[in-house]
């Protein structure tokens, strides 16, 4: 009973060491994470919908769905799960006392005389009692690791959704502005043949033949680079998929449809939502436990051992047949010249703990910032898609003008050559915008922590 009472007593100061002390997971965020100009307090968020909700093409919810079960880094994710819940398996068990059989025997004898045999079949035990929280912070250290390994999944998940869905994107981009080189290539070899003709007639020279057969070719090549880009995104868009290369159906870009607004939620739900912040906090949560486990190594460690079996043997005198025999044994292991040694790896592993609280707080910062250039990119590019559509039905009016103007000879070449050029690049441009638009929402569900399981 004094014993007991001692023990309790020792623990109860040594609580105050640091040894027995539980991580208190983070609570806060920094004010304003997501910017002053986007302060909210909906509960709602983006990141909490589901990417079915999201990305409603059927034939991008079917590529999803195949890269999630293909994907080879997803599936490698799934394997750091499983070697982290092997490492916390091993941490319970250490709590357990460890068995073991270890039956001998031997045959002897002395000056030629009879040989005498002697044998014995004890099981032993040790067990480690965890006065001083070694093994007990090892093992809240290896579930810390178990929960990020999780979130690294959860990561990896985000990351291949979002990728799927903006390669897929990027080729309906790609097709988008393909379509539009190509109708514009159709229209310069229209342009040419009557330029041409107006030449015969004597109401063009060569020079402006040449000029307008050159400015086809420049779009024909850009034609070519479109194909080429397609084809690379659609190689990219295989690896995503664990698959070879291979052309893919799919949909247009007009027939996109996303949100028409945008909801962040509370700061808050970076803590629960984003895997990388999580991930974050598990590492520092594991550093804290390592320190406690580095406190642990300056106090003993008590063991407790036995064997129990038969044997024949008792000493200088053989018996037969065997008897049982028992026997216990504690042990008590104190570090007395490792001191140095122990103040070092201490100072090592408030160090990394310190380390691992910075990293966790520039990982909320950098969080922050992703979503604040998300909703700003979003924003811009909404701007933009007001202002571009009406630019290009300026120049469709200008183009079709110059035309008919130059037919009748009443303007240059020159001017319909730069009213076609200015079109095709803001067709080009206004493509560009409205993939933007969408590359933004994705990076936006990408940054709260969408694609959650």
């Amino acid at each position: 009973m004094k014993k007991l009472i001692l023990l309790s007593t020792a623990a109860a100061l040594l609580s105050s060491c640091g040894i027995y002390t539980k991580y208190k997971p983070a609570e806060s965020v920094p004010d304003n994470l997501y910017g002053e100009e986007f302060s909210t307090e909906d509960t709602t968020s983006l990141g909490s919908m589901d990417w079915h909700e999201l990305f409603t093409d059927p034939q991008l919810q079917a590529y999803i769905e195949q890269g999630l079960q293909n994907n080879t880094d997803y599936l490698s994710a799934q394997l750091r799960i499983e070697e982290a819940e092997a490492t916390l398996l091993s941490s319970k068990l250490a709590f357990l006392p460890s068995f073991a059989l270890a039956p001998q025997g031997t045959v002897s004898s002395f000056d030629g005389g009879k040989a005498t045999q002697t044998y014995s079949l004890p099981v032993t035990a040790s067990w480690e009692l965890d006065i001083f929280g070694k093994m007990r912070n090892s093992k809240r250290q290896a579930q810390a690791l178990y929960a990020q390994s999780k979130d690294y999944k959860q990561a990896v998940r985000t990351q291949l959704i979002a990728g799927i869905a903006n390669t897929y994107y990027t080729l309906l981009m790609l097709d988008d502005q393909l379509a539009c080189a190509q109708d514009m290539a159709r229209s310069w070899e229209e342009t040419v043949r009557s330029t041409r003709a107006l030449m015969n007639a004597g109401q063009a020279n060569e020079a402006a033949v040449s000029q307008m057969e050159a400015a086809c070719y420049e779009v024909q090549a850009s034609v070519l680079d479109l194909k080429e880009q397609i084809n690379q995104a659609e190689n990219s868009f295989a690896l995503l998929l664990a698959e070879t290369p291979r052309s893919y159906e799919r949909g247009t870009l007009a027939g996109v449809q996303m949100p028409d607004e945008l909801s962040v939620g509370i700061p808050m739900q970076m803590l629960a939502n984003r895997p990388d912040v999580r991930m974050a906090e598990r590492s520092l949560e594991a550093a804290f436990y390592a320190t406690n486990a580095a406190r642990s190594a300056f106090y003993p460690s008590i063991t407790l051992s036995g064997s129990a079996g038969w044997t024949n043997s008792a000493g200088s005198m053989i018996i037969n047949p065997a008897k049982f025999l028992a026997s216990a044994v504690g042990s008590l292991t104190q570090p007395l010249f490792a001191r140095g040694q122990l103040l070092g790896q201490l100072k090592i592993s408030k160090a990394q703990q310190e380390e691992a609280a910075l990293s966790f707080q520039q990982t909320l910062l950098n969080a922050g910032s992703e979503v604040n250039d998300a909703l700003t990119a979003w924003q811009t590019s909404r701007d933009k898609s007001l202002l571009l559509d009406k630019q290009v039905i300026s120049l469709q009016k200008a183009v079709e003008s110059t035309s008919l103007l130059m037919e009748h000879g009443t303007t240059t070449y020159l001017e319909v050559l730069t009213a076609k050029q200015n079109l095709l690049s803001a067709q080009l441009t206004q493509t560009a915008n409205r993939f933007s638009e969408i590359q933004s929402v994705i990076t936006l569900y990408c940054a709260l922590g969408g694609g959650q399981e």
